[in-house]
């Protein structure tokens, strides 16, 4: 069976390294072929040449951008790569800097018979970042919540079968957020537990203003339910306050307003002209191995 780990990077080559060594130690049954393939988002720092055996992985590519275009389209542009130019079965994408756990791929790997075709998701169970971080991740949840109705507990770190990434490439909300497409694309997808792990190098990249952009970028996939809750938030809150308003009463309705116009901004990211043409971006293949 053939199994294509995707990991987008800026940057930081360092994790990717220590990442690929891991992969490279996990006892994986010999049924499962394993291959890398690397989303290099034209990166300023040069990467290392470093003379490294990886006897267990099958190939290792390395897909040079042209132009930087951010994690999601990364991933993105990386499953239509898979699908058009590669054979495989399964597709894992995975960040490259430790926080999605090396040691879980062979989980999934033993749950693909288990999962009956679904595609398999790793349910965040534990984090491993400072109470500040985790607090402002329970607030993006809550608000993907309160907008969509949709409990997205999983993030980029996923198992998805050939079929499953067919619908992806597909989908043109795949260009704007991974997790909020395979939400949209299936309704069935099999869950696992899976800890969130502490950063090889380096503090997180993500601050609350990304985190919250993130959240937004989930929330716009479902823009249609969000201007229907949003609508009947409005109507509520108007009934609420008629005979009490103020500048005071207004805040949380100008609030709600700046928001919808954010969410509707990023729903115009959703191109797919610019998703079917991107493999364009591709400057060059590296093949490491």
């Amino acid at each position: 069976m053939k199994i294509k780990i995707l990991i987008p990077i800026f940057n930081d080559w360092q994790s990717v390294a220590k990442l690929l060594e891991e992969i490279n130690d996990l006892s994986i049954s010999s049924e499962f072929e394993i291959s890398v393939i690397i989303i290099n988002d034209a990166s300023n720092h040069d990467r290392q040449n470093e003379d490294k055996t990886f006897n267990n992985i099958d190939s290792i590519k390395i897909l040079n951008m042209k132009k930087n275009q951010g994690h999601s389209r990364c991933i993105a542009t990386g499953l239509r790569y898979i699908y058009e130019k590669e054979e495989f079965d399964y597709v894992i994408p995975m960040d490259g800097d430790g926080e999605d756990r090396p040691e879980e791929i062979k989980e999934f790997l033993d749950q693909i018979k288990n999962s009956n075709g679904k595609a398999i998701a790793g349910k965040r169970i534990k984090r491993s970042e400072n109470l500040f971080f985790k607090t402002c991740y329970q607030l993006h949840k809550l608000i993907t919540f309160t907008f969509t109705g949709k409990s997205i507990n999983f993030g980029n770190f996923t198992c998805l079968p050939r079929d499953t990434v067919q619908r992806m490439i597909n989908e043109k909300a795949t260009w704007n957020s991974f997790s909020g497409a395979l939400t949209k694309t299936e309704k069935d997808i099999f869950l696992i537990p899976s800890i969130r792990g502490a950063r090889y190098f380096g503090p997180s990249k993500m601050s609350f203003s990304n985190l919250l952009k993130h959240s937004f970028s989930i929330i716009s996939v479902f823009r249609k339910t969000v201007l229907i809750r949003s609508a009947l938030f409005i109507i509520f809150y108007i009934l609420l306050i008629k005979s009490n308003a103020s500048i005071i009463t207004l805040v949380p309705f100008a609030l709600l307003l700046t928001m919808v116009y954010s969410i509707s901004n990023l729903a115009l990211r959703e191109n797919m002209e610019e998703f079917s043409n991107s493999l364009k971006n591709i400057n060059d293949i590296e093949k490491i191995k």
